[in-house]
């Protein structure tokens, strides 16, 4: 007797609930990014087809359709193009799904896998200088112990900022030689070296702490373990008066990501290998890591001028010439 094909809903209520979550061990912030990107396929094929979600088949996921819904997800939602690749991609990881589990729709999964990505220009990175994140952690500090330990966290361990809030004291060990065990994305964990100074503002951060079984290690107001609004909050606020301090030197706005990336860029000017960085950053490819590198025009400098002293030979230049030369190239790199 042949078996029933499950039905589209079926297969997606499968992937959310028990694959994305206890198979692949993904967090719950990226099983809501997938779920996210079906609600929005779901309303798109309600608003233009007529067809409400209750009764989306598989066939409803055909080549024409997928592509018009990433144009008006660019069109009628202004997304960027990140944001509607992110969306396809969703779309995509569950059609790999269901090839797997349910052959007899492999042809509607290659009509999914078939639509290509848009080209989505690299983004800047964005990263403050060693003054600038110097003068943050300052007028963090005005604002007592808890409040410079939680931006030195995300700074000194180039940690995402859920990894921070998901810290408890046990993740900690601050004797010599000091270091943090952060948990990342699928639930990998990962141990980073502390510096002496962030070893020290942890230190008196957690002998400030009243007994806590869960061990928490940033708490809010109400006693809560903190969360992401709450880093962001701090970071805005000791943003704002900074800025007023030096608007040459901070932002006015700054996003808690931006400790990360300055942690990264400020190890890749000290000459930290990129292969560390990556590891640091709990990152799974070096090429993911590379964009520090590219974005940073000390480094592509250093590159140039190294390379030249090694394949270039002895220049016909004097030294006043060369000078001139390297003083063009700063100015064009």
């Amino acid at each position: 007797m042949a078996t029933a094909v499950r039905p589209f809903a079926d297969m997606l209520a499968q992937f959310l609930t028990i694959y994305l979550p206890i198979t692949r061990a993904c967090s719950a912030n990226t099983v809501s990014a997938y779920r996210d990107a079906f609600t929005l396929f779901l309303r798109f094929i309600d608003q233009q087809h007529g067809i409400p979600p209750d009764r989306v088949t598989f066939t409803d996921f055909t080549t024409t359709n997928v592509a018009a819904f990433l144009g008006w997800l660019r069109t009628d939602r202004d997304c960027s193009a990140a944001t509607v690749n992110q969306r396809l991609a969703a779309l995509k990881s569950f059609f790999r799904y269901v090839q797997a589990h349910v052959p007899e729709q492999i042809a509607q999964a290659r009509q999914v896998l078939s639509v290509k990505a848009a080209h989505a220009p690299q983004p800047a990175i964005g990263y403050l200088s060693v003054d600038a994140v110097g003068l943050l952690l300052q007028h963090a500090a005005r604002r007592g112990p808890r409040d410079l330990a939680l931006l030195t966290t995300p700074y000194d361990t180039a940690a995402r900022v859920q990894e921070v809030c998901d810290l408890s004291i046990g993740d900690l060990r601050l004797a010599k030689p000091a270091s943090a065990t952060l948990t990342g994305k699928g639930r990998k964990t990962r141990t980073v070296p502390l510096t002496p100074q962030a070893a020290q503002i942890l230190t008196e951060h957690v002998r400030a702490l009243p007994d806590d079984p869960s061990g928490t290690l940033f708490v809010n107001r109400t006693g809560q373990r903190i969360g992401r609004a709450g880093i962001a909050y701090l970071l805005a606020t000791c943003a704002h008066t900074a800025h007023a301090e030096r608007p040459d030197l901070v932002p006015e706005k700054i996003s808690p990501h931006v400790l990360r990336h300055s942690k990264a860029m400020h190890l890749l000017e000290n000459g930290v290998n990129l292969i560390y960085i990556r590891d640091i950053l709990g990152r799974a490819s070096i090429v993911t890591t590379e964009i520090y590198a590219k974005a940073n025009p000390e480094v592509k400098r250093h590159a140039i001028e190294t390379a030249a002293a090694k394949t270039l030979g002895p220049s016909r230049y004097d030294h006043a010439d060369r000078q001139d030369l390297l003083d063009w190239l700063r100015k064009v790199i």
